[in-house]
């Protein structure tokens, strides 16, 4: 069983929202909120989470051997534990712990031991930044690959996320949803997505163009939307772009 991080403060923060009057997430309010604007049918439903059992479990089976030597070559690379996981807003808002192959130094969680100020005023806003000191040579090959989201599938097994849609964020994250947080949440979050398999490093918070994209994901899914965001995946995967 992959080991659990420390446990994150932005669940409890985001409890104790400016805004009274909306329901956190979480909150029976807030499912309810979710659950009234999931426009999804069944049956796409059901297809999507019988894929989702059968890849992840096919994946599972045939990486187990080569991800246990990675392991070891990880360990060795990072001096940390191979797995971290981090706190993740899931369907309805609920917090889970999302997996991961560690790719950066062991005390990577010590920012400003790292990071410039200009670097760190980034990583505040959108959770990650160019040219990251905090990156081993073997965690960019990773990243550049996305060899590092493997572990995730674990988490589409235990229904957490699915193997397509919006990328899992952090609840400060979310926050840049505003009113459309639920909408967002009404669906399960993904390994791969419309962003991830898109603009994934030019398509910001900051500029609002990263929020359209997820949130368009989430009007319009469906089963040949899942498709064209699985396959240009592997296009993304094996181009000059990284993962940062």
């Amino acid at each position: 069983m992959p080991p659990k991080s420390r446990k994150s403060t932005e669940f409890t923060t985001l409890q104790g929202t400016k805004d009274a009057d909306k329901p956190c997430p979480g909150s029976e309010e807030f499912v309810a909120l979710c659950k009234s604007v999931d426009s999804r049918s069944f049956g796409y439903r059901f297809v999507k989470r019988a894929f989702d059992i059968a890849f992840s479990g096919c994946v599972t089976i045939i990486g187990l051997i080569p991800c246990a030597l990675l392991s070891v070559a990880i360990a060795i690379d990072t001096k940390g534990t191979p797995i971290y996981s981090q706190v993740r807003v899931g369907r309805y808002g609920r917090p889970f712990h999302i997996y991961k192959f560690r790719s950066m130094v062991a005390d990577a969680d010590d920012v400003e031991k790292y990071l410039t100020p200009e670097q760190l005023a980034v990583w505040k806003r959108e959770r990650k930044v160019d040219n990251d000191p905090r990156i081993t040579k073997l965690g960019r090959v990773l990243r550049k690959t996305s060899i590092d989201e493997l572990p995730q599938f674990l988490n589409v097994l235990l229904g957490q996320i699915s193997v397509i849609g919006p990328r899992p964020i952090s609840y400060d994250e979310l926050e840049h949803f505003g009113d459309d947080a639920a909408l967002l949440c009404s669906v399960p979050g993904g390994i791969t997505g419309l962003w991830q398999s898109s603009k994934r490093n030019d398509a910001t918070f900051e500029t609002g163009e990263r929020q359209k994209i997820e949130l368009r994901y989430v009007k319009e899914a469906s089963l040949g939307l899942d498709a064209k965001c699985f396959f240009n995946t592997f296009g993304v995967m094996f181009s000059k772009r990284t993962g940062k």
